[in-house]
């Protein structure tokens, strides 16, 4: 990932990443107690906004944290800290492509506590960076995935700070050389380290179907909608580890990976071992929708 951009947002202020300051008592960091969420901005231009808004809300409910900010508030502090680094579409700024990740924590208390103290104010961290763009290989050859089981918690529906189950995921899928790790619970499909899975079978597009055991994923919902536009069926469905491994198609989505086609998987190649004909038609569409948002208001 490109590092960051130098201004960051941290409890109302703006200030350069290098000098932010959280408190070791932070229960993020002491217990992962906090939730986050990560954009695409294309340019300067954040996708999918209110999509994101509403899980974080939802991601904040269910871990009883009361959400700091209104949608519109959380609005001028994404606008604010994109203008701050020089990504602001109404200036036309070039290239304008980024992600912001905005991380909600329920504050530090004053000493460890399972339990958190009464009232703590919450702890809102954001900062953007550079967009992390496809290697022209990826788009011509896909990505190569492993399979391993599903350790994570029981609530893969929110989106927790909670993450280290993932990253030993994704450490499993660096180790074997492969781009990411899908995940397999009882035999069944749910998702990969940090990404969607879909799969092409007899010309249908399936997703396991929404859970507890994976979080809904905005870049999902856009693909749901190009799909329908594009007229290629496609269910929320549960797909077997079978069904995984003799797919014509697999995909991976998420938010700064976009939609990859999986070619390899734990070795064997996937369909024809090339981005297959459904992929290609459904990321161009990807990539004219994000061409036609991109420096438009938001």
């Amino acid at each position: 990932m490109p590092e960051p951009f130098p201004v960051c947002h941290l409890n109302g202020a703006l200030m350069p990443l290098r000098e932010a300051r959280i408190s070791p008592l932070d229960r993020a960091f002491l217990f992962a107690d906090g939730v986050y969420e990560v954009l695409p901005v294309y340019g300067g231009r954040p996708f999918r906004f209110e999509a994101h808004c509403e899980r974080l809300a939802r991601s904040c409910a269910a871990i009883r944290l009361a959400d700091p900010h209104s949608p519109a508030a959380w609005r001028r502090l994404c606008a604010d800290l994109l203008s701050a680094n020089g990504i602001d579409p109404q200036l036309a700024t070039e290239p304008g492509d980024a992600y912001l990740y905005l991380q909600l924590s329920r504050g530090a208390d004053s000493i460890r506590n399972h339990a958190p103290l009464p009232d703590l104010r919450p702890t809102v961290f954001a900062f953007v960076a550079p967009w992390p763009r496809r290697a022209p290989e990826v788009r011509l050859r896909g990505v190569s995935c492993i399979t391993t089981a599903d350790l994570r918690w029981g609530r893969c529906d929110i989106k927790s700070v909670a993450l280290l189950a993932n990253v030993l995921a994704r450490d499993l899928a660096a180790e074997a050389g492969a781009s990411e790790a899908i995940l397999l619970r009882d035999g069944m499909l749910t998702e990969a380290s940090a990404s969607s899975v879909h799969v092409v079978i007899a010309g249908e597009v399936r997703t396991p179907p929404p859970s507890v055991q994976l979080l809904p994923g905005t870049t999902r919902g856009a693909l749901a909608e190009i799909l329908a536009a594009l007229g290629i069926p496609h269910a929320a469905r549960p797909v077997t580890e079978s069904e995984l491994r003799s797919a014509d198609e697999i995909w991976l989505g998420a938010a700064t990976r976009e939609l990859d086609a999986v070619t390899v998987l734990d070795g064997h190649p996937v369909g024809s071992g090339l981005p297959g004909p459904l992929w290609q038609r459904v990321d161009a569409e990807f990539q004219s929708l994000k061409r036609r948002l991109g420096g438009t208001p938001w």
